[in-house]
């Protein structure tokens, strides 16, 4: 069995308080190290640092996938069913707007799993996803 590392995320955002605000507030990903011109969280285990960028605009770029309009450039967790679902609904209850909503995507196939996309305070996609079998992660 292969042993899961870390891994390591570095990303622009417009402002470090308001990805204060989504990433550790919203999504309640503890806060690690700072300065002023970035900010580390705990995502799931993984270290993703948002780095501040005067003039930071999103990338809009999507690719069509089993129907929805999903953004090339994003990053994600794969968590267990039970907490997508959990996390799937604070995000409604909070009113965060989806850029894909909350759904089962490829139904009754191999790589059948749940999805939902978000954007962070500085345009950044986020994918939140869960397999309905999570041995099938990379099932042809």
């Amino acid at each position: 069995m292969t042993t899961l590392n870390p891994f390591h995320l570095a990303f622009p955002v417009h402002s470090l308080s308001k990805a204060r605000d989504f990433y550790r507030d919203t999504l309640g990903c503890l806060e690690g190290r700072s300065s002023d011109e970035w900010v580390d969280f705990n995502f799931y285990g993984h270290q993703i640092v948002a780095h501040l960028v005067d003039g930071y605009g999103e990338a809009g770029d999507v690719n069509n996938v089993d129907g929805d309009d999903v953004p090339v450039r994003h990053f994600g967790i794969v968590l267990s069913m039970g907490e997508w679902l959990e996390l799937s609904k604070k995000l409604k209850q909070t009113k965060v707007r989806f850029l894909v909503e909350p759904h089962i995507r490829f139904e009754g196939l191999a790589g059948e799993q749940a999805t939902m996309f978000i954007k962070d305070c500085s345009g950044n996609a986020l994918e939140f996803k869960a397999f309905k079998d999570q041995s099938r992660l990379f099932a042809k």
